[in-house]
């Protein structure tokens, strides 16, 4: 399915369309215990697999697919979001992905999603190739950042071209924790959502053009 609407960002004025997507829905989280020594996988994919669930779709303002043996989104539209979703249900997560530029403009924003409850209601955690870092919440479809009056810098953020950066995101009761390279950049707090999908999230500003692939995506529980 998709939908467009508009939402106000807290750090600034800037007014966004979005749209969403959302694939068949596979049976929920598992209800195994976690294992005591490392948190147990719910779910993994390395997308080499065409077939495992994610959305395909392209027009002219946005793309999403399998690509190179990893996942695609492409924006082609100023000021809009897209992602997608693999259809699962969890509550407590910690959710690993690669993500690296393939294009476009370093004014960008990729990352994750989790307890994603529809388009209008979800967590997003963010980075950009210019080194900016975000954790997000859409609420009724207006987006508010947490714990953080702006968008934070760090150098941990490897802002070359075609170089992967490792995104790690934390949702833990109500402990929102944005890892990236190993090195913890956000750990707020909110309790808004408590389950929900998981999911992919890039987003353009005024520059088109925003190419990610991501790969290695792994979902545990802690």
């Amino acid at each position: 399915m998709w939908r467009s609407r508009h939402f106000l960002l807290v750090v600034g004025t800037l007014v966004l369309l979005a749209m969403a997507c959302q694939a068949v829905v596979p049976p929920e989280e598992s209800s195994a215990p976690a294992s005591t020594s490392q948190p147990s996988v719910l779910f993994q994919d390395d997308f080499s697999d065409v077939n495992s669930g994610w959305d395909r779709y392209e027009d002219t303002d946005a793309l999403n697919d399998y690509y190179n043996d990893g996942y695609r989104i492409l924006v082609n539209k100023p000021s809009w979001w897209f992602w997608s979703n693999p259809g699962l249900n969890f509550s407590d997560v910690i959710i690993d992905v690669d993500a690296t530029k393939i294009g476009g403009p370093d004014e960008n924003d990729m990352g994750i999603i989790c307890r994603y409850k529809d388009d209008a209601n979800f967590y997003f955690f963010t980075i950009s190739s210019d080194g900016y870092y975000g954790v997000s919440k859409f609420v009724n479809g207006e987006e508010f950042l947490i714990g953080m009056e702006s968008l934070g810098f760090n150098d941990t953020i490897v802002k070359i071209g075609g170089t992967t950066n490792h995104m790690q995101a934390r949702c833990v009761g109500s402990s929102l924790t944005l890892t990236v390279n190993g090195q913890v950049l956000a750990d707020v707090n909110d309790s808004e959502f408590t389950s929900g999908d998981v999911g992919l999230i890039v987003g353009a500003y005024d520059a088109t053009g925003v190419d990610i692939l991501f790969d290695n995506f792994v979902v545990a529980k802690p």
